[in-house]
């Protein structure tokens, strides 16, 4: 057995310092890290994955980095693999809660708010969302094939950032 720790010390350079790796123990540190984190995406909400909201986006920004610290020999390797599952299963947890409890939900994920009602577009609406009117017409463009904020029966600034027409 201490031969087999010994192998993985020296294959993944455990107890080298960052600057004294080498380029193999850098690539076999690459291959495990995205095993690792094939791993940890499968066992997480595939949501993540799509930026749903920040909370979604949060969660692959600091697996990400913590993922590549565990490569570059930064951090210690297993410990630093171990927080990336611990942070996919707090996302998972929270995305559980957020999705049994409303209020929980909206403070985690956010709200969408109304932005057009029959036609008429609420600025005030688009002002608290930090909207312009430029920034409306677009996602009426991309989103609902309709250029005339009067052509739309319901629009919404969804909680991913997107905004959903209803003709």
């Amino acid at each position: 057995m201490h031969a087999v720790l010994e192998a993985i010390n020296s294959i993944l350079g455990l107890h080298t310092a960052p600057q004294e790796l080498s380029f193999p123990q850098i690539s076999a540190r690459g291959v495990v890290v995205f095993i690792a984190a094939l791993v940890i995406v499968r066992l997480g909400d595939k949501r993540f994955l799509s930026n749903k909201t920040a909370f979604d986006a949060i969660l692959g920004f600091i697996l990400a980095s913590m993922l590549a610290r565990a490569v570059n020999g930064t951090v210690s390797f297993f410990p630093t693999l171990g927080g990336g599952f611990v942070l996919v299963g707090l996302h998972r947890a929270l995305g559980y809660f957020a999705r049994d409890s409303h209020w929980f939900g909206i403070l985690v994920k956010g709200r969408c708010e109304r932005v057009i009602q029959d036609g008429i577009v609420d600025e005030q609406a688009l002002r608290r969302n930090n909207l312009s009117l430029h920034d409306l017409a677009e996602d009426l463009r991309l989103n609902g094939n309709v250029q005339d904020p009067k052509k739309v029966s319901e629009a919404y600034f969804e909680r991913d950032g997107q905004i959903s027409v209803v003709k």
